[in-house]
């Protein structure tokens, strides 16, 4: 990838969007967030997408609220499908690079050792996860019906971060350090399997992807190792040496509007693998005790 490309970032004031941001300064990207352009609004996308004429589009803008998706499923699939297919279009007619990311809910979590690239997402179950995946059908139309479409789509999972702005952002782990100073004892799911993933990892292997040139298509990003939330949990607190004992419980245990995958476990078989999930947490929780 050469310097003089012209790079937009979407959703530039989020967890992802900030590391992106951070990652690609000397690139000198455009940095957009909903003020600068509501990629739900078509006729704004169009109108300044195509005057702008960047020549990759990294869409880090989307709506990752699992909860709240149960009962605004409207709003979730009109960010995260149909801003989609307004996107990838005017991609296609600029001939730009499209860089989506999605998520490991696509998948129903039956398959104990993980889901490869080539895997078929199907049955989410829940309404994130099927919102997520609506927008990979989008792309996946968009690679069928237009010829030479320069797309990648980057499936990740368990996110927390940013490096950037460390203590910004809601995420599992500023959600038990936020716990454990207002509780003695918490009960966290022992049933649910996957990869946690920084950020900042992820916002510097996508400029790899990009700059390596590596054919279209789909990949899976996450940093390395399985876990479960119970002992992602445990290990913020090992790490924080933070008073609190961290309980193990079962799904059913938990009130949740929305059901969780039981593993989503995203296998990376197409590039370098990152770091191992405990090395990326004690960077970021050493970036958070820098602000």
């Amino acid at each position: 990838m050469k310097k003089k490309n012209k790079i937009l970032i979407l959703g530039a004031k989020g967890m992802l969007g900030s590391d992106l941001c951070f990652i690609f300064r000397k690139d000198k990207p455009i940095c957009w967030d909903i003020k600068e352009l509501d990629i739900t609004n078509k006729k704004e996308v169009e109108k300044k997408i195509k005057k702008l004429k960047p020549e990759i589009v990294i869409n880090a803008a989307a709506y990752t609220d699992v909860e709240k998706a149960e009962k605004e499923f409207f709003l979730a699939k009109k960010i995260n499908a149909e801003a989609i297919k307004t996107l990838a279009k005017i991609c296609a007619k600029i001939d730009a690079i499209f860089v989506h990311y999605s998520t490991d809910y696509v998948f129903d979590g039956k398959k104990k050792n993980g889901y490869q690239e080539k895997d078929i997402p199907k049955n989410p179950v829940n309404k994130y996860g099927l919102s997520k995946l609506l927008g990979e059908k989008v792309i996946e139309n968009c690679k069928l019906k237009i010829k030479n479409f320069k797309h990648y789509l980057i499936r990740t999972s368990w996110l927390f971060g940013s490096k950037i702005e460390p203590t910004k952002h809601k995420n599992f782990v500023q959600t038990i350090l936020k716990l454990a100073k207002e509780k003695k004892e918490i009960k966290v799911v022992n049933d649910q399997f996957g990869k946690p993933t920084y950020t900042f990892d992820l916002a510097k292997a996508t400029k790899k992807l990009l700059f390596e040139k590596k054919p279209f298509g789909i990949y899976h990003l996450t940093n390395e190792g399985v876990t479960s939330w119970y002992k992602f949990a445990k290990e913020i607190v090992k790490v924080t040496k933070l008073k609190i004992k961290i309980s193990p419980c079962q799904s059913w245990e938990y009130k949740s509007l929305a059901k969780r995958p039981k593993y989503s476990i995203l296998v990376n078989t197409k590039l370098p693998r990152l770091r191992n999930w405990r090395k990326a947490l004690k960077d970021y929780l050493k970036a958070i005790k820098t602000v």
